[in-house]
C-alpha cells in the first residue's frame, strides 16, 4: 500500500512539473531587473464625483482623534504628471483603514492597474502601513501581473498638493521593482 501511495505521489509530481516548465522557458533563465518610475494619483476626496468612498466605521470613530475604525474604498486615476490634465496610465484601487488608535496610519491594500504605456495590462500590488504624519512613506510591492509576474519591492508615497475646498488630493508614487 505504501509503495502504491509513494509511486502515485511521484508519477502526479513528474505530471504536474512537465505541465508547468511544458511550454515556458524556467524563470532562471531569466535575469531579474530593477526597473524605477513615478506615478501620480489623483484622489477626489469629496464632491459628486469622488473617488474615495467611506464604507464602514465603527461605533466610536466620531469621537477618535485618528479615525480608528473607519474603512475606505477608492478607485483613483494615474496620471504621468500631477496635473489632473496630465496622461491617464491606469487606476489604483483598493481598500484602507484607519488602523491605530494612537497615529493617524492605514491599513492598506492596493492594485495599481496599467491601462497605457508600456505596463499596459500589467499591475502591481502593494500591501502595508501608511503613517500619514511622515513625510515620505514606504510601502512593499508584494506581486504583480503581466509584465509585475513575480515582481517585489517597495513604493515610496508623499503628498504632492491637498485642496480641502477641491476635494482633491494629488499623490506621488515612486516605485522601486524588481521584476524579471
Amino acid at each position: 500500500m505504501a509503495l502504491t501511495l509513494t509511486k502515485l505521489f511521484l508519477f502526479s509530481f513528474l505530471v504536474s512539473s512537465t505541465v508547468l516548465t511544458g511550454n515556458s522557458q524556467p524563470l532562471t533563465s531569466k535575469r531579474e531587473k530593477l526597473t524605477r518610475f513615478r506615478v501620480y494619483v489623483q484622489d477626489r476626496i469629496a464632491g459628486s464625483n469622488a473617488t474615495v468612498l467611506h464604507v464602514a466605521q465603527a461605533p466610536t470613530t466620531n469621537q477618535s482623534t485618528t479615525s480608528f475604525g473607519l474603512v475606505t474604498v477608492f478607485d483613483d486615476a494615474l496620471t504621468v504628471g500631477p496635473e489632473m490634465s496630465s496622461k491617464n496610465v491606469g487606476v489604483v484601487q483598493g481598500t484602507s483603514a484607519f488602523a491605530s488608535q494612537s497615529e493617524v496610519a492605514l491599513s492598506m491594500s492596493m492594485n495599481f492597474v496599467f491601462t497605457e504605456g508600456k505596463y499596459n495590462r500589467s499591475s502591481l500590488t502593494v500591501v502595508g502601513r501608511n503613517v500619514l504624519s511622515l513625510k515620505v512613506r514606504e510601502m512593499p510591492i508584494v506581486g504583480g501581473t503581466g509584465l509585475f509576474r513575480l515582481a517585489r519591492g517597495y513604493i515610496q508615497t508623499s503628498t504632492y498638493s491637498l485642496d480641502l475646498k477641491k476635494g482633491l488630493a494629488v499623490l506621488v508614487y515612486d516605485f522601486f521593482v524588481y521584476r524579471y
